[in-house]
């Protein structure tokens, strides 16, 4: 029993010392948790201001007059004046149709009005013979009678006669076809010798090219969005009207001058659900081509109580972009929002935050959801005035 007494003491000492410096290792652990720093992450307090709110479409330029030419009369292209594709002035020579056929009717109209002229004026004298002649019962009732009528066909003949001329006269005119505007001329669809019908055959057409339209269409999701916020007071709204575009090219550049919205749509397109809207933009050094798509930013408009977080702030989560928010305990919550335009280096938020709320900067990798930091001020030093709008993702459709 003595032999087996000694073992047994010794693996109850051992077993006493592993349990005290578990329990001392656990202390110490603690101790190292507890006395770990929070880490420190740069946060900004959310605050409302005014922007501009200056939404983007995409647009299509056209000619603010395409103008079709065609002959007003059926007949042989005999020569072609213009260069293709060039600047032609209002009254420019285009085409020439052969004038021959014409100028033989213009002057068998002239004969027949000088030959009804003369009938008319042997109908007033034969009338003039026979009214006086009346009285003296040298002449019957019924020759008066169709002297008066004669010289009533005379002038009847007359006035036919002179539509005749006026129309063959309207013929040859036109077998010199001119520009009826100012602007670019497009390729010439018939040559010398075609036969080309009264205004049947197209021509060329004449683009007017400044001003410039650009048509672009709002999405009805955007249409009521709107409507819904300047009901709210959360946008203030100058009037349709009184809108003003800027154009952004396909490289980034923008269009040196400004345009005006003229023209709102009635109705929506029902195959795109869209409402079609025109701008005109001034093109003097014919910058603008029909047929151009750019990018049209409206103008004048301002968004109230609007939020921005710097654009480092926001985060792209599975669903979308998400902030980190310093909640209650301050600990880190993550939270969807809806990022609408760009304010110089600033996301405007739509939905998500409000005011008061701590929004997380900086320190991401040194966070996580349910983790309680330290909050400290964050300083925005190179932050871009709000009024300088750098890009903006609306919706946008053709």
């Amino acid at each position: 029993m003595a032999s087996l007494a000694k073992p047994l003491g010794v693996a109850a000492g051992l077993l006493t010392w592993i349990v005290v410096t578990g329990l001392l290792g656990c202390k110490q652990e603690a101790a190292s948790t507890a006395a770990r720093p929070l880490p420190e992450v740069p946060v900004l307090t959310v605050t409302t201001q005014s922007v501009p709110d200056e939404p983007e479409f995409i647009g299509q330029t056209e000619s603010s007059r395409p103008v079709e030419i065609r002959s007003q009369v059926t007949g042989i292209i005999k020569e072609r004046f213009f260069a293709e594709g060039r600047d032609v002035k209002k009254g420019d020579r285009l085409y020439q149709i052969d004038p021959v056929p014409f100028h033989a009717a213009l002057l068998s109209a002239k004969a027949k009005v000088a030959q009804n002229e003369a009938r008319l004026v042997q109908a007033k004298q034969n009338l003039a013979r026979v009214r006086p002649l009346l009285a003296e019962q040298a002449v019957s009732q019924k020759d008066v009678d169709d002297a008066v009528a004669e010289e009533l066909a005379a002038k009847a003949a007359l006035e036919a006669a002179k539509g005749d001329l006026v129309k063959a006269k309207f013929d040859f005119d036109n077998t010199l076809i001119t520009a009826p505007i100012d602007g670019l001329i497009e390729r010439t669809r018939v040559y010398e010798g075609r036969l080309v019908s009264a205004q049947s055959d197209l021509l060329t057409i004449i683009h007017q090219v400044d001003p410039m339209y650009v048509t672009v269409s709002a999405p009805e999701t955007f249409l009521l969005k709107r409507r819904r916020d300047i009901a709210a007071k959360k946008i203030q709204h100058p009037g349709v009207y009184q809108l003003r575009g800027t154009i952004i090219f396909l490289d980034g550049t923008t269009y040196p001058h400004e345009g005006i919205l003229d023209l709102l749509d009635v109705s929506m397109r029902t195959e795109t659900g869209s409402r079609p809207a025109r701008v005109t933009f001034p093109n003097p050094e014919q910058v603008l081509v029909p047929g151009q798509f750019v990018t049209v930013r409206f103008k004048g408009t301002i968004k109230t109580e609007a939020i921005l977080v710097p654009q480092r702030a926001v985060q792209q989560g599975p669903k979308g972009p998400v902030v980190y928010v310093v909640g209650d305990g301050d600990k880190v919550i993550i939270r969807d929002v809806q990022a609408a335009s760009w304010q110089g280096n600033q996301w405007l938020i739509e939905e998500g935050l409000h005011a008061g709320e701590l929004v997380v900067v900086d320190g991401f990798q040194r966070i996580m959801p349910g983790v309680p930091v330290k909050p400290v001020p964050y300083t925005v030093a190179e932050a871009a005035p709000v009024n300088q709008t750098t890009d903006t993702k609306t919706e946008q459709t053709k």
